[in-house]
């Protein structure tokens, strides 16, 4: 096999173990595949049967005495016509509406769990698109470094060539070997984050293989052009209105009310109601009876539980208080922090970045002239370089800063 086939099923075999993938698709696979999502649906599950256990009655009771033995007939188990048998049944009835109290309880568990389970897709969603995004401008910064390394690399062995026949100095090969080492230092650093994001990325689609993300230039404008529909008071209303952590504070306060109410119905006695036939030995024979039966109330027997219902309600309303403080003070940050990256970026001209590369290109031809020292293009090189990491590195804190005021505020906020 000659060495360009075996170079063609390189790319074939690398080619078949990563896929293409747009955002709304990485989305579809998270909503099918992501493990953890499936295992966290067991909990609504978990609290429905709750709800139905809550509704269940106690079961009747019944009880039957039969004749061990007839000491006037000498006879083991005499339960004939003649001997003696009794049967009773008794059913307990739950008062003060302990029954009604526990299933609204058990109720409220289960909105519980519902917004915990919403909330868990969404903050698996924002950790997935801010994954996706990542990607997308370190892949940019790696493809740019390997360009650079490439000219800067065939640029050294030039110069160590020509070192050999005595044609340049030792420190200009060193100087280019710097600068070769910066930039495939760089190159390991974005290469080890893509790395790691592109796991993070395959075990949140619970993909098979790795995933290339895939989004358009005109897309990836206009989610740069974004602006907020609302002001900063606004957007701190709508999170109060829509965040699903803070919603579920304020549900778990309410469920602890309604457990309060359950434990203090359950210091009202419940009564039990029966019926008895006794063939011998009662008042008559062959007696039929009826029997109530109530615990007499002389203190609440429940009365530790419900002292714990009342000290859980006022913690949950403490932390239901500070999740709003929290939640407050973390969309006025974000905010800040995408409001101060989306203006230094814009500050930058879209003839800035133009003029960048027409430098660029002018620079690596002059010094191609030696119209440019090899000092002063080392040096350029070096800026040039920072100026491109630092242009992506603003691009995706703005587009992920973006999406952390979309995870706080969940409603639609970009227009």
């Amino acid at each position: 096999m000659n060495r360009i086939a075996v170079l063609c099923l390189a790319v074939s075999s690398f080619m078949a173990a990563q896929q293409q993938m747009s955002l709304s698709e990485c989305e579809e696979a998270f909503q099918k595949n992501n493990l953890q999502l499936l295992a966290a649906q067991y909990n609504i599950s978990e609290a429905e049967a709750d709800i139905i256990q809550a509704k269940i009655w106690d079961l009747p009771n019944l009880s039957v005495e039969l004749n061990a033995y007839d000491p006037e007939n000498d006879k083991v188990l005499h339960i004939g016509s003649t001997g003696a048998k009794e049967f009773g049944i008794d059913q307990l009835l739950v008062l003060g509406g302990k029954r009604k109290n526990e299933v609204a309880f058990a109720k409220s568990n289960k909105e519980i769990a519902e917004l915990q389970f919403k909330g868990l897709v969404i903050d698996l969603r924002a950790q997935l698109r801010n994954t996706f995004y990542s990607i997308i401008f370190d892949e940019k910064k790696q493809e740019n470094i390997d360009l650079q390394l490439k000219y800067i690399t065939n640029l050294l062995n030039a110069y160590e060539s020509q070192n050999k026949k005595g044609n340049v100095s030792l420190k200009d090969v060193v100087r280019l070997q710097s600068l070769v080492i910066g930039l495939q230092s760089d190159k390991t650093e974005i290469s080890n984050n893509i790395i790691q994001e592109k796991q993070t990325l395959k075990l949140l689609t619970g993909s098979q293989t790795e995933i290339e993300p895939l989004i358009s230039g005109e897309e990836l404008e206009q989610l740069f052009n974004r602006q907020p529909l609302t002001s900063l008071q606004e957007l701190q209303q709508k999170a109060l209105e829509n965040n699903t952590n803070y919603l579920t504070f304020i549900k778990i306060t309410e469920s602890s009310q309604l457990n309060l109410k359950w434990q203090k119905s359950l210091n009202i006695p419940d009564l039990t109601v029966g019926a008895r036939y006794t063939q011998r030995g009662a008042a008559f024979d062959n007696q039929i009876a009826v029997s109530f039966g109530i615990p007499i109330p002389l203190w609440k027997k429940n009365k530790g539980n419900e002292m714990k219902a009342e000290y859980q309600i006022e913690e949950s309303k403490k932390d239901e208080a500070r999740q709003k403080e929290e939640l407050i003070s973390q969309v006025t940050a974000s905010y800040k922090v995408w409001d101060n990256q989306y203006q230094q970026y814009y500050t930058l001209q879209p003839h800035d970045f133009k003029n960048m590369d027409l430098v660029f290109n002018g620079i690596v031809t002059n010094f191609q002239r030696g119209n440019v020292s090899l000092i002063e293009f080392t040096d350029f090189m070096e800026s040039y370089k920072q100026s491109i990491l630092h242009i992506y590195d603003m691009k995706k804190q703005i587009m992920l800063s973006a999406e952390q005021l979309n995870q706080l505020v969940q409603t639609k906020i970009f227009y």
